[in-house]
């Protein structure tokens, strides 16, 4: 059922006129009495009608990109080209169907990522791209897959971009996944075929789909060659920061003084890695072999250059603005998953003898 204004008043005991100023901002309202009405207006989900009540089902020319930080390359690689696809070709004219895109910055906060959809909901979005992992909590699962099919049933295109889909949502355009399991497996897979065997780990944050994933392709690796036993002891989690990676090599080091290789969640992860073994007079590769994951841009300028898994990501983030756009036909089934290419380079050697 439809949710009103009068229900939204009565939800935040004002009248009908008071929730009208506050959400017209056209009227100073108590601060109180402006957070009452707009709980009230989140609780029932009330999305508030277009200039016309003719227009209401009409979508917009807004389009939603969610990233998680947008000042991680990760993240701002994939907005860059889906915002390119999004806005239109040069030349294209300003009748040539182009769109605005917004990028809306979650900082990885559940409670953001539900409130940008939501004001993106408000504003009839045309489209609405959300990019890197998901988070794994039973709540906010529900939670996001009744706001998708709420924008979908509006008429929004959702489009997942580095993020598996969710289960039994039809409200998704496409979802486009990166294979995070079958990179993390290789990775490894290249380190084993040089020699090492005590191999630390500094995953990504615990409650995300890419570090669960990253996670499960290292360990499959050591799995198969017979080396999974104890691996808790050599991983740690932390962000997707530099700090992380620099704390937590630290800690591995205390765990195991002998270990050869250090694999991180993520090239800046690794970043913090070198320079914490750096801070220990440790030598890389010479001392202990360091790879990252990703293939950002600095990957290949670092000294020595980074051994990581290269994932694609303009590629990716412009084929979701096309899938958002509607100019490109959705994979079969809606899902596809897109490959990671290992990309050996000079941070990892064999093991120093002796």
């Amino acid at each position: 059922m439809t949710v009103t204004l009068a229900d939204v008043a009565a939800r935040a005991r004002v009248s009908p006129a008071t929730v009208s100023r506050v959400l017209n901002g056209n009227y100073p309202v108590a601060a109180s009495t402006r957070e009452r009405v707009l709980r009230a207006v989140d609780d029932l989900d009330y999305v508030l009608n277009g200039p016309a009540s003719s227009l209401a089902a009409a979508t917009s020319d807004l389009v939603g990109i969610l990233v998680n930080d947008i000042a991680d390359p990760f993240f701002g690689i994939m907005a860059g080209a889906a915002q390119t696809e999004i806005g239109g070709q040069e030349g294209a004219g300003r009748a040539g169907g182009e769109k605005l895109a917004v990028v809306c910055n979650t900082g990885g906060s559940p409670e953001r990522e539900l409130t940008y959809l939501t004001l993106l909901q408000r504003q009839r979005a045309a489209a609405v791209v959300l990019t890197g992992g998901a988070l794994e909590n039973p709540d906010h699962i529900a939670a996001m897959t009744s706001k998708l099919a709420k924008l979908a049933d509006a008429g929004t295109r959702v489009v997942l971009c580095g993020r598996p889909p969710l289960s039994g949502n039809d409200a998704i355009v496409a979802a486009l996944a990166f294979d995070n399991r079958g990179g993390g497996r290789r990775l490894t897979e290249h380190l084993l075929a040089l020699g090492h065997r005590r191999i630390g780990y500094v995953a990504g944050p615990v409650e995300r789909t890419t570090t669960r994933h990253r996670l499960e392709g290292h360990r499959s690796a050591l799995a198969a060659a017979g080396l999974d036993e104890g691996q808790d002891r050599l991983t740690v989690h932390g962000p997707y920061a530099r700090r992380s990676g620099y704390d937590a090599t630290l800690e591995l080091l205390r765990r195991d003084p002998e270990l050869t290789a250090i694999v991180a969640a993520n090239d800046t992860v690794a970043l913090g890695a070198c320079a914490a073994l750096r801070d220990q007079g440790l030598r890389i590769p010479e001392d202990i072999s360091v790879a990252g994951f990703d293939d950002l841009p600095f990957s290949v300028d670092v000294v020595p250059a980074l051994t990581t898994v290269r994932l694609p990501l303009y590629e990716a983030g412009a084929r979701a603005g096309r899938l958002a756009m509607g100019t490109e036909a959705p994979p079969p089934g809606g899902i596809a998953t897109i490959g990671a290419e290992l990309m050996a380079r000079a941070s990892t050697a064999p093991p120093r003898k002796g």
